[in-house]
């Protein structure tokens, strides 16, 4: 199983389109969406290439392949818009050798504050735009960064897992950073 990781787009068209190629090109199974989807919220600049309808427009042809969670910047208008389900907190995913992935934004749950997690299950979250792919203790922290508003020295990223690896891309093709779940 092939999964793709994206947060934080923030209703930038121009972001959605290099995630959705990115996402194409990269033949995963299922895009998952860690919030903050349209809007951009009040402690942020409204980015070049703001346009919700224009991203509503383009996930809705992939709500077939979108499992996605509400961002602290996500409403109940925006899940008018939208052909997917989005309003929850968090959302599971079962991988194939039974570990747990915990998706949620990462604004009510995050690594100090989460549901009762097993021994290298992986909780995925966005909010602070910062990639992350390491171990904490007995679990797997994943921040796929933004798509659109990286913080820190980064360039906009996001993640995927195949091979039992989860790895932070930037649209360059670099790797920020990987967690290898084997060994």
């Amino acid at each position: 199983m092939k999964l793709f990781f994206a947060s934080d787009i923030h209703g930038c068209f121009e972001s959605a389109q290099k995630m959705i190629k990115a996402f194409e090109q990269s033949g995963a199974q299922h895009l998952l969406l860690l919030g903050d989807i349209l809007n951009h919220g009040p402690r942020n600049a409204i980015p070049q290439g703001y346009a919700p309808m224009k991203v509503v427009e383009l996930l809705n042809c992939y709500a077939d392949k979108i499992i996605a969670v509400r961002g602290n910047c996500d409403s109940e208008v925006d899940q008018m818009l939208l052909s997917f389900p989005m309003m929850a907190d968090y959302n599971w995913v079962l991988l194939g050798d039974g570990r747990r992935l915990f998706l949620t934004h990462g604004h009510l749950y995050r690594s100090d504050n989460c549901p009762h997690l097993s021994a290298g299950d992986i909780i995925a979250s966005g909010h602070t735009h910062l990639p992350v792919a390491e171990k904490q203790g007995e679990i797997i922290l994943f921040n796929p960064g933004s798509v659109t508003i990286p913080r820190g020295e980064n360039k906009p990223s996001y993640g995927l897992f195949e091979d039992n690896r989860l790895s932070v891309m930037n649209f360059d093709g670099d790797e920020l950073s990987f967690y290898s779940l084997v060994g």
